[in-house]
């Protein structure tokens, strides 16, 4: 099969999606598929990259770490030719997903759409910021959804909540698997020596992009107020991104500043060391889809303390892998790290233990053969492309047939923002 994905973040960019798009890729390609991925330009990507095509972008988009993919690339048509795709994969609902619906109606081919993010919880990102800009959000996604053949929620909860919005596209479930083989192992005691943590320091981690809508500051309030009264505590961060300061700041304001280890981004073997020098990873956002890195952390056999959320729930068991936190204050997080901290050492197993088992269920290759099997059934139902090649006046009929949809779709979606902003039920 040849899948045609098309994101608007990828690798180098350390994020959700495009952690999900280089797993997906990664494995589609091990099982003898052929990806081409068309994706924004970043600092630092890899100068040789085979069957990536990037498009030029704007870097660092409102000060944040993403980057803004600017219209199509000249030449990626015949790149496309080429390809010859069978399927087109759109990671997101906007940018580069406009493109990928034109790619799929031109050709006549199945789009599958993954819904990755909750994007009214990003508007922060953008000038103009408001309850209407939230709305926006929330409707061009949905109405973008309801253009495509098939979407792909990474948990039950976004499924739900979609549906609840009004997609009616069928819905699969296909969260981003784990590698349970690159977490397995690890050299915490590496770790720990080289960022001067004592052996025998009760660790609490956290990994991820340090970001506002991460809730980072709260975590770090939660966290600082268990480490201020445990001499032997320590707080290790991996990731970068606009929250470290303010993380910084709580801690120093604690008198504990060097008792918190913000280590920047890691990857690979480095990344499961950090991972293993860890007693317990804690995460209080509330914007995640799914709970990619806390199966992650799983898989290195980390219990997990974490606020209720939509991608959490699916992944923590109050009680068996961790604990799930239905009150959102510092001092539930803080009085969960006690209660661990404290357990004797078998029971400390037992979540470890869980914490490996819900990760197996989260491998790799369990939900690539989800998504491989919705790829293959919606290639199925959906018209295939006529043997012969489409008339002049046909292209035209199918081009102007898909920037009506576009245009309808993002004026339905102001118009609905718009009516929500004036309407006279609106609280003040």
């Amino acid at each position: 099969m040849n899948i045609l994905i098309l994101t608007n973040t990828f690798t180098p960019h350390v994020g959700g999606v495009a952690r999900s798009v280089a797993a997906f890729t990664e494995e589609y390609r091990n099982r003898g598929h052929r990806v081409l991925v068309v994706a924004p330009e970043f600092p630092m990507m890899p100068e040789h990259e085979v069957d990536v095509v990037r498009v030029a972008a704007i870097q660092n988009f409102n000060a944040s770490d993403f980057s803004v993919a600017l219209p199509l690339r000249i030449g990626l048509t015949d790149v496309i030719d080429d390809f010859e795709p069978d399927i087109v994969h759109s990671q997101h609902p906007f940018l580069l997903g406009m493109t990928a619906l034109r790619i799929a109606r031109y050709r006549e081919i199945p789009l599958v759409f993954t819904h990755h993010t909750l994007y009214e919880q990003y508007t922060h990102y953008v000038p103009g910021d408001s309850p209407a800009m939230r709305q926006f959000a929330i409707n061009l996604a949905t109405r973008y959804a309801n253009l495509c053949d098939q979407v792909f929620a990474p948990s039950e909860s976004v499924r739900d909540l979609l549906v609840e919005r009004g997609v009616t596209t069928p819905i699969a479930v296909v969260p981003t698997g784990v590698h349970l083989e690159s977490f397995a192992q690890g050299d915490g005691q590496a770790v720990r020596a080289k960022r001067g943590i004592p052996e025998q320091a009760f660790v609490v981690g956290h990994l991820g992009r340090l970001a506002p809508e991460k809730n980072l500051e709260f975590l770090t309030r939660a966290v600082a107020a268990f480490v201020a009264t445990h001499p032997d505590a320590h707080f290790l961060v991996v990731g970068t991104g606009p929250s470290e300061e303010a993380m910084k700041s709580v801690f120093a304001k604690a008198g504990i500043e060097e008792r918190l280890h913000i280590v920047g981004t890691l990857q690979k073997q480095e990344l499961a060391d950090a991972l293993h020098a860890m007693d317990v990873f804690v995460f209080a956002s509330q914007s995640e889809t799914q709970g990619m890195v806390l199966t992650e952390a799983m898989a290195a056999g980390l219990p997990i303390i974490a606020l209720d959320g939509s991608g959490v729930r699916e992944v923590v068991k109050d009680g068996k892998n961790g604990r799930l936190l239905l009150e959102e204050t510092p001092e539930a997080i803080a009085s969960a790290l006690q209660w661990l901290a404290g357990l004797p050492s078998e029971e400390v197993h037992k979540l470890k233990q869980a914490a490996l088992d819900t990760a197996e269920a989260f491998s790799m290759p369990h939900t690539a053969d989800k998504a491989l099997a919705c790829y293959e059934e919606v290639l199925s139902w959906v018209p295939p492309v006529p043997s012969e090649d489409l008339g002049n006046w046909d292209d035209v009929l199918v081009w102007v047939r898909t920037e009506w949809d576009i245009l309808k779709s993002v004026a339905g979606a102001s118009d609905a923002a718009l009516a929500a902003s004036i309407s006279p039920d609106k609280e003040d």
